[in-house]
């Protein structure tokens, strides 16, 4: 191991943030950051907004090679959210991107159509999970 910190401690995750804090300089897509997770995000509805969203993801590699902390290219994935979006390829590393129509975010799950049914769904079992529910009889003397 070159470097890092135990891991658990509050230290990893505040030296992580400080780590990654200029990634937002190289491209012109919003992104998100928590933890060890990054998403990069944009309005897509012309030719160029493909284009900006396909450069930005070429300028996030070469910066994650300088810090030396490269993607996980088979995790990264993309999602056409809402209807009329105008879903294209989306490549990495020369390596395209897996689309999906769903996706488990911070234990929440996100449809494509922005639809909770799948988060209910997933909500109850989980609360089920090894449980076992009794409905009985209260008897009073």
């Amino acid at each position: 191991m070159l470097s890092g910190v135990p891991q658990g401690l509050v230290l990893g995750p505040l030296l992580f943030v400080l780590y990654i804090n200029n990634i937002d300089d190289s491209v012109s897509s919003k992104i998100l950051k928590f933890a060890d997770d990054i998403k990069i995000f944009n309005t897509v509805c012309s030719k160029e907004a493909i284009g900006n969203l396909r450069t930005d993801l070429c300028r996030l590699f070469p910066w994650s090679k300088e810090w030396q902390m490269l993607f996980n290219v088979d995790k990264c994935k993309v999602m056409h959210l809402c209807y009329n979006n105008l879903s294209n390829d989306y490549f990495m590393d020369a390596v395209q991107l897996q689309v999906v129509d769903e996706e488990k975010d911070l234990g929440v799950v996100v449809t494509d159509d922005l639809k909770w049914g799948n988060q209910c769904v997933a909500a109850v079992k989980q609360a089920s999970k090894g449980k076992v529910f009794r409905i009985g009889t209260v008897r009073y003397n």
